[in-house]
């Protein structure tokens, strides 16, 4: 239960908020939806991440509806903005400034734009030197991301979660969820073999060199030995964290576009998510939550916490460079 007791008489701390750091309690209930009440703004000068919205779905190859998935995630959120996080107990947002840039807006009867809009609108933001954690739209947005970050980065190693490899093969390059990583390695942008797939579930005749952690494997062997085969693949590479909310098993998370059973639960994915401290992340994004087919909002609030949680792995990750 919420502990309301030190609630914010003026509430709607999305607007009102002073500083990008500190936690103001308001009702979940009502208010703006910013991501975890953190203040809307395109003034990055003082932040350290940019929570940013791609209502993206004309990628999808089955279920459309995830470009409501922002919008889903961020009024799911207000359900933890009130508490540190658990189990450390850290207040994530007394350490990391956070703001919520809002959504990427764009033309959707101009489809072949989208991908430049998508990589210019993360340029905008790792310009500024702050890092992103973005809320999708379906998995194809990681691509333009993706570029973006290897812009500033340099080859990545990927951390992917998910249902499906989204590596499969085709002659010319399309907008589509399930090729786009195979377009990735084959331009360099992500090196397969320092990037972790993990819950596939899937099949897929080739492997295109990624590391893959099946999720029968993760079910046997425990989210505690999938994380040390993740530290063992990327090592001290520069990596990047995308969780498509399919990685769950759809009994956890229905409102998805491309469900398939035997999936992770939120525990073993929570789990997993909490023990990449120490690999060094530098964006990081939650995709394919489609509300429409979503129950009692389940499934944006499962993708609200993993975005708390790669929020938390950041704030430890600054905390250990201001040691």
């Amino acid at each position: 239960m919420a502990d309301i007791s030190g609630i914010n008489s003026e509430g709607d701390n999305a607007f009102m908020a002073k500083s990008l750091l500190g936690t103001d309690v308001e009702p979940m209930y009502s208010g703006a939806n910013s991501f975890m009440r953190r203040k809307y703004t395109r003034d990055l000068r003082d932040a350290d991440v940019a929570i940013s919205g791609i209502p993206y779905d004309c990628a999808t190859t089955g279920r459309s509806g995830t470009r409501l998935g922002p919008q889903a995630v961020r009024k799911a959120s207000a359900n933890l903005a009130w508490a540190p996080h658990f189990p450390s107990g850290l207040d994530v947002f007394e350490t990391l400034a956070v703001a919520d840039y809002g959504d990427l807006v764009f033309d959707p009867g101009e489809p072949m734009t989208i991908p430049d809009a998508i990589e210019s609108h993360a340029k905008t933001i790792l310009d500024t030197n702050t890092a992103m954690v973005t809320l999708g739209g379906d998995h194809f947005v990681t691509y333009p991301i993706l570029k973006a970050h290897a812009e500033k980065h340099g080859q990545l190693a990927l951390i992917q979660i998910d249902a499906h490899s989204d590596t499969w093969e085709e002659d010319q390059q399309r907008i589509d969820h399930g090729t786009m990583f195979y377009h990735a390695a084959k331009q360099g942008i992500i090196d397969p073999a320092s990037s972790a797939q993990v819950g596939i579930r899937t099949h897929n005749d080739k492997t295109h060199g990624f590391n893959i952690i099946h999720a029968p494997w993760v079910h046997e062997k425990g989210p505690e030995a999938v994380v040390t085969e993740i530290k063992r693949i990327v090592g001290d590479r520069k990596a990047y964290l995308t969780f498509d909310i399919d990685s769950l098993d759809p009994a956890f998370a229905p409102g998805t576009g491309t469900p398939v059973t035997g999936g992770l639960t939120p525990h073993q994915a929570l789990t997993i998510l909490r023990g990449l401290e120490g690999i060094n992340i530098v964006g990081a994004d939650v995709v394919e939550v489609s509300p429409a087919y979503d129950v009692s909002d389940i499934t944006a609030l499962a993708g609200a916490t993993m975005a708390f949680e790669m929020l938390y792995l950041m704030a430890l990750q600054k905390k250990k460079k201001e040691a």
